[in-house]
């Protein structure tokens, strides 16, 4: 692998600086171009279930394979929520990524954090998560910036450091093949 093209399901900036982040941690004597494709993920506006928010993710993984079929890799990442387990009031927020290779597949779920109550009773009423997270702290655009996770640590961990995680963990059946049997998404 010298030169590698990537396609994303998405042009969301945080997401396109995750995928940069961590394909230049696991490939540092790699090239790679990276190439957002607008594609639909094929479920709600936000997700509200881990089986919903992986469906988006393949979705989006599948489509920007179907738009660009000439690449090395192609990812879907999907932000979710999910009901807390012991308190159906509250909702935990992660992704979901999947990277389609050639002759393999890798899919990782990011880990979750709770949101506050304001923001919870903001999506119980069918706001997404985005539009809730700018009127809770007053701000436009935070989806495509630190999102939520990066008002609530003010700054610690930002949205593109988030996702880049989930993505280095669905890299792993890429780096250690002989531990994945070979499979297409």
């Amino acid at each position: 692998m010298s030169n590698l093209r990537i396609i994303v399901g998405s042009q969301n900036p945080a997401k396109l600086e995750a995928v940069s982040a961590a394909y230049a941690s696991f490939f540092p004597e790699v090239s790679f171009g990276l190439q957002p494709v607008s594609v639909p993920s094929g479920v709600s506006a936000q997700p509200l279930s881990d089986a919903e928010t992986l469906l988006g993710a393949k979705n989006r993984a599948k489509a920007a394979r179907e738009l660009e079929g000439n690449a090395d890799f192609w990812l879907g990442i999907e932000g979710g929520l999910q009901p807390v387990p012991d308190d159906v009031e509250s909702y935990l927020s992660y992704c979901w990524v999947v990277v389609l290779g050639r002759q393999q597949a890798g899919r990782a779920r990011s880990a979750s954090y709770e949101l506050p109550k304001a923001v919870c009773d903001l999506i119980r009423q069918g706001m997404e998560l985005g539009d809730a997270d700018d009127l809770v702290f007053g701000v436009s655009g935070s989806k495509r910036d630190s999102g939520g996770v990066g008002l609530l640590t003010d700054g610690r961990v930002s949205r593109s450091q988030f996702y880049a995680e989930a993505v280095k963990f669905d890299l792993i059946p890429f780096v250690k093949p002989d531990l994945f049997p070979a499979k297409e998404g």
